[in-house]
């Protein structure tokens, strides 16, 4: 008798096991069903991208209707590398208060919209940071013909920001640390903010110095124009902004990190748009070999794409089509007067932080 109920006693137990190890499994199944963006982007024959549309060099809505920006050149770098055409690509614009919900709810497969990356962000919003495509820092403007030129003098100042942002946070953390006594103005955006600062319902506007630069080239004619805005010398934040994905999908991670990557190493290398396809016929190094996906004196194809699912030339698409970092950074960033340069933004061999680890 004992037996018996020692058998049934110890069955159950196993069957309770076979319950949980199944629930296990379900769950499992769950999170690995998040990690088919690829392939959901590859059926669907498009790539969703979530961008700014207001901020000259990075993410504009120009007059023709077309995108324009670093973001958004990085966004058509991606559309190359997964279908060989730069133009296999959905904008989105996403504001400041509804970008991670596009992208937690797959309304969009990528954000680059400008967006820095914290912390928070980083560990509580159910996103993945990829890289750094600029290296940015909050400053604040002001009319060129006012009596501001430092921080000391924004005491009792209005400023113009955007609401939901780090700079409405860095704002009030920095100035408050300086004893700078002032009142924060928040709007949704750009184009409000521009409308509140020329009208002269604040003294100054703050974002990112890679914003202000953008929103001066912009600056209406009948305001002043661009001359009239003087951005303050100091910098009151870090602002590292870059492509954002979902968390839990590591292949699609790794795709947009190295995309981005590569762009660099072409700069380091010499490859561009201009030489690309003598470089893919008559590589010069193992490394340009590697990038472009090609046998190097006649040794093995030694090319990255197969690991992230991608052909083997992919990183011909993207340069012949959209370019290096560089070649990115002088069509988009460096027209809205911010070179490369002596800037944090310069290769790092110059000084600068942009950096990408080897193809090997």
């Amino acid at each position: 008798m004992r037996f018996s109920r020692l058998f049934i006693l110890l069955f159950a137990l196993l069957a309770i096991g076979m319950v949980a190890a199944a629930c296990t499994s379900d769950d499992d199944g769950d999170s690995s069903a998040q990690g088919q963006t690829l392939q959901t982007v590859l059926d669907r024959g498009v790539v969703k991208i979530g961008v700014k549309d207001s901020q000259p060099g990075f993410g504009n809505l120009e007059p023709d209707g077309t995108f324009q920006g670093q973001d958004i050149e990085f966004a058509r770098a991606i559309a190359a590398a997964l279908f060989g055409n730069k133009n296999a690509v959905e904008f989105t614009p996403a504001s400041a208060s509804d970008r991670f919900e596009l992208l937690a709810s797959e309304e969009i497969d990528v954000l680059i919209r400008t967006t820095t990356w914290t912390s928070n962000r980083d560990i509580d919003l159910n996103a993945s940071f990829t890289g750094t495509t600029f290296y940015d820092g909050q400053g604040i403007a002001v009319n060129a013909s006012s009596s501001i030129t430092s921080l000391g003098d924004l005491e009792g100042a209005t400023i113009c920001v955007t609401s939901g942002t780090t700079t409405e946070v860095n704002l009030a953390t920095q100035l408050g640390a300086r004893g700078i006594n002032h009142t924060a103005l928040s709007y949704d955006g750009d184009p409000e903010i521009i409308a509140a600062f020329s009208e002269g319902r604040c003294d100054a506007f703050t974002g990112d110095k890679g914003n202000l630069a953008g929103q001066r080239t912009n600056y209406p004619a009948d305001r002043g124009g661009p001359e009239s805005i003087r951005i303050l010398p100091e910098t009151i934040s870090k602002e590292p902004l870059g492509p954002v994905v979902r968390d839990g999908d590591t292949e699609w991670f790794d795709i947009i990190r190295w995309i981005v990557f590569a762009t660099i190493i072409a700069d380091e290398l010499g490859v561009e748009s201009g030489n690309v396809g003598a470089m893919a016929a008559n590589p010069p190094s193992k490394d340009v070999a590697n990038l472009l996906g090609v046998s190097f004196e006649g040794g093995p194809v030694v090319g990255f794409g197969a690991g992230l699912g991608l052909k083997p030339t992919f990183m011909q698409d993207v340069i012949g089509q959209v370019g290096n970092f560089d070649e990115i950074y002088n069509r988009t960033i460096a027209k809205v007067g911010l070179p490369r340069a002596g800037s944090s933004n310069a290769r790092w061999t110059e000084g600068g932080l942009i950096y990408a680890p080897p193809i090997k």
